[in-house]
């Protein structure tokens, strides 16, 4: 193991650009990565080397999380607290398991945890396949319960954010090999098919021939593709439930069996059903695929939360800096931020002054003035100072840190949402195997053993819950499709059921109701004052900030005149007062421009004219920035953030469909409501923070309303997990768009309106869809359960009711025709 060619920790070959070196017990050790270093770390400091040991010779380790046949490895404190927030008596983690299927076992799992001693808590998350297991450490260790979860066929660990993303990967791939493979094999078998019906079956050896060839594929095919279902059924049948993979699979048998039946008869003269077991089984696998992908990425919010605080940290020894991995940092320990760095932690400036984006926390667009005794969040970002900063929280016990765990609790909390074919199938299913039962005890008694078989056979194939399992998928399959052509991604498929429900919308303001870009809305200036003068000698210091305040003065500035980069006039002596404003000087006459209190200080007098006309601004919601020469105030800017042009017209179709409309913001109340009133008016919760934001959605939430959040910010991100339906902006964050069910990539806000009509036109499809289903099955079982249907019938009308559904889906691709955009229009406007 310790062959510098090879990891220490894991033992597998280290390619020569990944290679990680790092200190175990005095001695230098190579890694494959930043993972096995870390695992074998923990290991060292916990005083486990003997895990080593238990390796057998030649065998190599997994890379983390820590291999199962090494469960009690997960009951040491010193690995727990990597997974759990706090090591008392009462703890609670959340574990993984691939094996999560279906709602079935959803109910085995916990069921199972609730009748163990010690186990406080157990619950499920079916959507993103997650365990969260509250337990008392006192009573029972954290090893056992895994053995329990194991000993049932879940194979549970630690949640680890990039093993759970390679175990969709990974999932997602089978599932598509299984698609494929049936997909090969059903166009092999229809050529057969082909020949019989065109004849091939009025000569004996040709029949036989090609039943066998049938049966061998058909074999092959079932054990390979069909695996999926006969998993899922067993599951219903340990959980002793009722569920679509009972009928599938038991069709499915009864079909393969009855055909082999007649396979190894030659003198039979029944027809076999292979190519109609293949062909069901392929379009069951897309409609599985579909609802497999429609979930993947979305889960892995938390992920994108924590990759924006560093995983290193510049620790300061005395005089000296080491680099240093943050975990092993600790309170009161100091460290040192750069410009343009992201803070490793929460902590206090000890030293220094600066400014720091924290729009990623916030959502606000100001950057804040943070000096001796300020506080500083991990992941925001250090702008233009050199700050040295006291710990006082690390990785989840950060602000960021607490955002990670209510996305995480928000998402444990939503339910999957159960479409109307959900909630009919175990009924259906259960009807349906029940007159399959019935069918053949009845025509064993009154005709032979072959008639009850044929007879049965045509039942449970003629009332495949095939179109059941379509209705929903191949509706939201196109819907997702087609408009994401149209600028809306619809990342998680089921929110088109619900989104035309929600009576209640919760904007964000900044970035979502307003762009997030501020612009000079007013300026006063002393009377016979040269403005244009004056406004390129500003632009001309202004430029130079990199404030967004200064910023934005220059550009709306350089656009006012048309200046060119190199026209600037040259500024001297600049400099930047952090928070307060910059100065320099012009041809020897110097300039200052920031806030009244910053002239104040410098003992400028301030006209009081000026001084009324900004508190009006302030009124709504403008901020002013104070212009003096040499000691003299000469006029007063007056900045404020833009409206999206659509955004009115939004808000006024919402409240005309009779929808509540709040807006949700960090912001200064009176600024807040100065934007709710120029759109029209709605209702305004200001000031308030990102777990604010969580807690008013599940508030309203409370009082039963069905609550959909837009949002393009970090801060955000809790809220619109939370919240029945997601809606992102695609300008915003990385984080916000992982953690919404809808992104709106065309950054159109009226888009809102276009997606919740979308829902609408899709529920409907769907409901069409299963009312085809419904109707199909009330005209064509009574003609099976009397036997005026051979299975060969069954065969050819069953995926009649399939080809409905496909094709009814496919109607909702118009939805974005002109024709369509012109006809909704129109009723808008009536």
């Amino acid at each position: 193991m310790n062959s510098p060619l090879n990891c220490y920790h894991c033992a597998q070959a280290i390619p020569e650009k990944d290679l990680v070196l790092r200190p175990i017990q005095n001695q230098q050790q190579s890694f494959c990565c930043q993972g096995c270093a870390s695992v074998c770390e923990v290991i060292h400091e916990a005083g486990l080397q003997s895990f080593y040991k238990r390796t057998p010779d030649g065998e190599l380790l997994s890379p983390p999380p820590a291999p199962n046949k090494d469960i009690e490895f997960f009951d040491y404190d010193e690995v727990q607290e990597q997974y759990v927030n706090e090591l008392s008596d009462k703890r609670e983690i959340t574990l993984m398991s691939e094996a999560i299927h279906c709602a079935a076992c959803v109910w085995l799992i916990e069921h199972t945890l609730a009748k163990i001693d010690g186990v406080l808590l157990g619950r499920v998350n079916f959507t993103n396949k997650q365990i969260k297991v509250r337990w008392d450490n006192s009573r029972i260790k954290l090893s056992e319960i895994i053995k329990k979860l194991n000993a049932i066929g879940y194979d549970a660990t630690p949640y680890d954010p990039s093993a759970s993303e390679q175990a969709y990967r990974q999932a997602n791939r089978d599932l598509l090999y299984r698609l494929g493979f049936a997909g090969f094999a059903m166009m092999n078998v229809m050529w057969f098919s082909v020949a019989l019906y065109a004849g091939a079956d009025q000569d004996p050896e040709y029949r036989h021939y090609f039943h066998w060839l049938e049966l061998i594929i058909a074999t092959i095919t079932l054990g390979y593709s069909g695996q999926p279902f006969f998993k899922g059924a067993w599951t219903s049948i340990k959980s002793k439930s009722v569920g679509m993979d009972i009928s599938i699979s038991l069709g499915m048998m009864t079909t393969y069996l009855y055909s082999c039946w007649v396979t190894i008869n030659p003198e039979h003269p029944g027809n076999v059903y292979f190519d109609t077991l293949i062909d069901f089984m392929f379009l069951l696998l897309i409609g599985r695929y579909l609802e497999a992908i429609s979930k993947n990425k979305a889960i892995d919010s938390s992920r994108r939360l924590m990759q924006l605080q560093p995983k290193v940290a510049r620790k300061q020894v005395g005089d000296e800096e080491q680099v240093v991995p943050v975990r092993t940092l600790l309170k009161g320990d100091v460290i040192i931020v750069k410009p343009g760095e992201k803070m490793p932690v929460d902590g206090v400036v000890v030293r220094g002054e600066s400014r720091v984006d924290e729009s990623m926390l916030s959502g606000e667009s100001r950057e804040v003035t943070k000096e001796i005794d300020s506080l500083v969040a991990a992941g925001t970002i250090n702008v233009d100072g050199h700050l040295l900063v006291r710990v006082e929280s690390i990785l989840q016990d950060t602000q960021l840190g607490k955002i990670v765990h209510m996305v995480e609790e928000a998402q444990g909390s939503k339910a999957p949402i159960q479409c109307t074919a959900d909630k009919i199938m175990p009924y259906f299913v259960t009807a349906t195997l029940s007159l399959a039962a019935g069918s053949f005890a009845y025509w064993l008694m009154n005709a032979d053993l072959e008639f009850a078989v044929i007879t049965a056979t045509a039942v449970l194939i003629i009332t495949c819950p095939c179109a059941f399992g379509l209705a929903t998928p191949m509706a939201i399959a196109v819907a997702s499709g087609v408009s994401a052509r149209h600028g809306i991604l619809v990342k998680n498929g089921t929110v088109l059921e619900l989104l035309h429900a929600v009576d209640h919308f919760v904007f964000d303001k900044t970035g979502t109701l307003t762009k997030g870009q501020m612009h000079i809305a007013d300026e006063v200036y002393a009377d016979n004052i040269d403005k244009q003068a004056l406004l390129k000698a500003i632009g001309s210091i202004e430029h130079l900030s990199e404030h967004s305040l200064g910023r934005a003065i220059a550009q709306a500035i350089q656009q006012r005149f048309d200046l060119k980069s190199g026209e600037w006039q040259t500024v001297e002596q600049f400099k930047i007062v952090a928070g307060k404003g910059v100065q320099g000087e012009i041809n020897q006459e110097l300039y200052q421009i920031g806030t009244a209190n910053w002239l104040a200080d410098q003992g400028i007098s301030l006209n009081q004219a000026f001084l009324t006309h900004a508190q009006v601004q302030a009124e709504q919601g403008r901020t002013a920035i104070w212009i003096a020469k040499q000691s003299v105030v000469l006029g007063v800017l007056f900045l404020e953030d833009e409206i999206r042009q659509d955004a009115v017209e939004l808000i006024a179709r919402l409240k005309a469909q009779g929808k509540q409309v709040t807006m949700l913001s960090g912001d200064l109340a009176v600024v807040a409501q100065r934007v709710a009133d120029q759109l029209g008016g709605m209702d305004v919760i200001a000031e308030v923070l990102p777990d604010d934001k969580n807690q008013v959605i599940a508030q309203l939430q409370q009082k039963g309303s069905t609550v959909a959040m837009v949002g393009d910010g970090v801060n955000d991100a809790p809220a619109l997990v939370r919240a029945d339906v997601g809606i992102a902006l695609g300008s915003g964050t990385d984080v916000s768009m992982e953690s919404a069910d809808i992104v709106l990539m065309n950054n159109e806000i009226l888009s809102v309106d276009t997606a919740v009509a979308l829902s609408a036109k899709t529920l409907k499809t769907i409901k069409q869809n299963i009312a085809s289903s419904i109707a199909y099955n009330i005209i064509m079982v009574p003609l099976a359960v009397t036997g005026m249907l051979t299975p060969l019938i069954a065969a050819i009308t069953m995926p009649l009711s399939s080809l409905v559904v496909i094709g009814n889906a496919a109607r909702i691709r118009s939805f974005f025709s002109p024709t369509a955009i012109k006809a909704r229009q129109q009723t808008i406007n009536r």
